[in-house]
């Protein structure tokens, strides 16, 4: 009677064994997944929707207020890659002295990838 018991309890530490190990794999990124983040990227353009290249885009932390920059190339694209998803951000593009609204990106915006285009009149 305790040889059996003892089978039974050796049986089932081994399946909730195999149930962690199978439930961790689950949860575990993959070794080529790309970190968790968010995407911020768009284009910087006119109101004719040309392009203005090496204009510079800030995006703002709003929790440490820690500003990063981007100096947009030909196309007029930028791209902040791997953003928190649980800060809020304000984005905006200066051009030979001229600045485009500032736009926000929200915690509750459960986008991954999300896509704004900032207009400035360069006249």
């Amino acid at each position: 009677m305790l040889h059996k018991r003892s089978a039974i309890a050796t049986a089932f530490a081994v399946v909730c064994l195999i149930l962690v190990v199978r439930a961790q794999v689950s949860m575990s990124p993959a070794g080529n997944e790309k970190p968790v983040g968010r995407l911020l990227y768009g284009r910087v353009l006119d109101p004719q929707d040309n392009p203005l290249p090496d204009a510079v885009v800030y995006l703002t932390n709003t929790r440490t207020r820690a500003i990063k920059s981007y100096i947009v190339g030909a196309d007029g694209a930028y791209r902040f890659p791997a953003l928190s998803t649980a800060v809020d951000y304000e984005v905006y593009a200066q051009y030979k002295g001229k600045k485009s609204d500032t736009k926000s990106v929200s915690t509750f915006d459960d986008r991954s990838q999300v896509y704004i285009d900032l207009k400035i009149d360069p006249k």
